[in-house]
């Protein structure tokens, strides 16, 4: 008797949980399959699911109205050299507040937190003005530079895990000869990766998406990034919804990939740091 209730159970609970599955992922489907239907289709009454005739050439003439190709290899650039400013500067920072003792360290590490709670808008503008003085408006550097000084929030992440690692692996590596930064490079990060990866996919989406950075830096179409590129087929009268729906399903392919990749990497480095926690 309980193992037939527990197998109803289970069959309850994967039908809850498959049900609002579909719930979430009906946008995402009305989306693809209104980027295949052709212009004003999507308008007729009754609403219709399937598009009739399927209209592929909606995707060709997004990157033929804007060169997307473009905005993807610069959206590409941004994000990638981001990310690796975020894991080199942020995991540095981390390692020093987590496993370096020194005279004031929490005290900085709050006052750390504490840049978290200023809104972007109030230093947006000075940041603007002073990225002018010298000289780098209109190009990649002002989205690209500041990630190699870290972030608050990444640090923050990556402080907490660094602190579950247990410190006789420290101790161990300075007895064989290893330096601070021989514990980090060697020890810290190899058993880090499902932070690292976190960290990594976090910064990637959130530059992915962003459109007030690239909006105030950016000035020449030819450095305009896949946000901007979307921004351009805002009025559905003048582009068609069709039109925005493709280009929001080639938006979307990279950040899908990269959820899926990531996922399977979070559970694979986690599976093999081998420490207990």
């Amino acid at each position: 008797m309980t193992g037939r209730l527990s197998l109803a159970t289970r069959i309850l609970a994967s039908s809850a949980l498959a049900t609002v599955c579909l719930l979430f992922l009906a946008p995402f489907a009305w989306v693809a399959l209104c980027s295949l239907k052709g212009k004003g289709q999507i308008y007729l009454p009754p609403p219709n699911w399937l598009p009739d005739p399927v209209v592929w050439a909606n995707y060709k003439e997004i990157f033929t109205r804007l060169p997307f190709a473009l905005f993807f290899k610069n959206s590409f650039l941004i994000c990638i050299l981001a990310t690796l400013g975020q894991l080199a500067s942020s995991s540095l920072v981390a390692f020093g507040f987590a496993r370096v003792r020194f005279a004031g360290r929490e005290p900085l590490f709050l006052l750390l937190l504490a840049t978290m709670m200023i809104p972007y808008q109030v230093t947006m503008i000075p940041v603007y003005l002073l990225f002018r003085e010298i000289g780098w408006v209109d190009s990649f550097l002002p989205l690209i530079v500041p990630q190699f000084f870290g972030g608050a929030f990444n640090i923050f992440l990556l402080r907490q895990f660094f602190r579950t690692i247990p410190y006789d692996l420290d101790e161990a590596a300075f007895i064989d000869g290893c330096g601070k930064f021989g514990v980090y490079w060697r020890i810290i990060l190899p058993l880090s990766k499902p932070a690292l990866t976190v960290v990594a996919i976090f910064t990637f989406l959130w530059h992915w998406q962003d459109l007030i950075g690239p909006l105030i830096y950016l000035d020449s179409l030819s450095k305009r990034t896949v946000a901007l590129g979307l921004a351009y087929f805002r009025n559905p009268y003048e582009i068609g919804m069709h039109l925005i729906m493709a280009a929001s399903v080639v938006a979307l392919v990279p950040v899908v990939v990269l959820f899926v990749v990531g996922q399977k990497h979070i559970l694979e480095g986690i599976s093999l740091t081998g420490v207990q926690r």
